[in-house]
This record gives structure tokens, sequence and C-alpha cells, in this order.
């Protein structure tokens, strides 16, 4: 017997690429459950299905950096309760995260890809399900998207929640209205500016060497710090709330077509977002 649940719930957050680096992302997770049926007829309760593996996601990978410790070019220390991923890039860049371990995933595999992240995540969660359950069966799917669309990472040092992390993101779809028609060309310029691109805040500045931002700052969660290549961010005023995202681009775009009336809807992974006018 099989149990089945779509789309039980999804997940954003960031991993290291082999050759591309920080990437932020968003995936639907799919489930089946294979087992016998207990005394009530059931394989097991779809809400405790649904609460187990939402509160298992939300506390290993949502909203944090998934880091595949086989990869190459890579070395991780923890400490006291703190991470530390250092990680070269192949051009010869080179990215550091710090931060309370709880914020980082660390995966044994070599490449973060739906299928071998997915095979960690069984591994893991099987133990926790009860003795009718024998088999697991789960998947992450993106968002299929008819349009532009980015990879970015970013971190919340205001949010009360695991927004806070330095480094975590979404692969978000984007649309811009010009005079109420959307304007693909437009959404495909910022798709490719910013593609798995780092957006940080201003204020989280600090100095650093030559080609290097160095983003820190303190949140309720502990003390976070990332640098990683300049030419892999992009600073804006305001915290990266995807409200301030959407007014930025909004802006932006105002400042080329000044005559326009301009609506932007920013995606912050899936189904969700802001929109905003100029």
């Amino acid at each position: 017997m099989k149990l089945f649940v779509n789309n039980l719930t999804n997940v954003d957050f960031s991993y290291l690429h082999p050759t591309r680096g920080l990437m932020g992302e968003s995936w639907l997770v799919q489930l089946e459950l294979d087992g016998s049926l207990n005394a009530q007829g059931m394989v097991c309760d779809f809400g405790v299905v649904k609460k187990l593996v939402r509160e298992w996601m939300d506390t290993t990978i949502d909203h944090a950096l998934v880091v595949p410790t086989e990869m190459e070019r890579l070395c991780v220390s923890a400490d006291a309760g703190e991470t530390e991923v250092k990680w070269q890039y192949p051009d010869g860049g080179e990215l550091v995260c710090r931060s309370p371990s709880r914020a980082i995933a660390l995966v044994e595999i070599d490449e973060v890809t739906p299928e071998s992240l997915a095979a960690w995540c069984i591994e893991k969660l099987m133990a926790l399900f009860p003795q009718e359950v024998r088999g697991m069966r789960l998947s992450f799917v993106p968002e299929s998207i008819d349009g532009a669309f980015y990879h970015y990472s970013h971190g919340l040092q205001q949010h009360n929640g695991n927004c806070q992390r330095i480094a975590h993101g979404h692969r978000s779809r984007v649309e811009i209205f010009v005079n109420d028609v959307r304007d693909d060309k437009l959404e495909a310029d910022l798709a490719t500016r910013w593609k798995d691109i780092y957006i940080g805040t201003k204020a989280h500045r600090q100095e650093g060497p030559e080609g290097v931002n160095v983003y820190a700052y303190d949140a309720p969660q502990g003390e976070f710090y990332l640098s990683l290549p300049s030419d892999r961010c992009y600073d804006i005023d305001t915290e990266t709330t995807v409200e301030q995202i959407a007014q930025h681009l909004a802006e932006r775009t105002k400042q080329i077509r000044p005559l326009d009336e301009v609506r932007v809807r920013a995606y912050e992974g899936i189904g969700k977002g802001a929109i905003s006018e100029a």
C-alpha cells in the first residue's frame, strides 16, 4: 500500500554549487510512503506525515546553507555551536561563511542535486516514522516557470525567524510591467544580471580585500559573517526583504522608463512575493 502527498511543503535555501558557487533555490516536496495498514486502516495519518516532514525540513534544510561536505576545495570546521565554511571557486575566488551551526546543513554528498539531497533526506526521515512505514520516495521538484527567473541568496538581520540567516535563498520569477504590458526583455536582462546573485544590505558591509564583499551582523540566533567575490554581489540601501527588492526594481526600471508607468511583481521563492509601482 502506498500513501502520497503532493506539494507537501516547499523549501527555500542556498547551497554551494561546484562551478556556480552560492546559489539560492526553491523546491516543492513530493512524498510517497510504502507500508502496511495499521489498526486504523492507515499506513500513517496524513496529519502526522505532513507535520513530521514539514517540521524536519524547517529545522534541517529550509532557510539554511546546504553544504555538500564531499565537494572539492572545501574546508569545514565547527566549534562551540559555530560552523565555518571555506570554499574556493574554480576561478580562484573564495567564499567564507561563519554562523551558528543550525544555519548550515552539512550533507554527506559531493554535489547538491534534487536526487542526491532527496536520498540523504530519506535516510534521515525513515527513522522518524512508525514501523508500518517500510519505504519512502521523496522528490524535490523545481517550480515550472514560464519566463525569466533568477537564483538569489540573502540574509535579513532584523527577522526574528530563520530568514535572519546570512546565506539562505530562493529561485524566483520576476514580472515587470510597463504601461500594464509585461516587458520580457527587461525581465530577461534582470535575470541575466542577477544570475546566482547575493543581494546584500549596504549597512551590513565591512571593509575587506579588493574584489571581495564582506557582510557581517548580529541577530537573535547569533553572529553571522559572509565574504565572497564582489562580482557575485549586488547591494541595496535597505534590508533585502522581497518588498524592498520589488521597490528597488520598480525604482530602477522607472529611471530608464521615466515617462511610463511601472509595476514589478517580485517573487520570494514559490507562490509569494510583493508588488511595487513607480
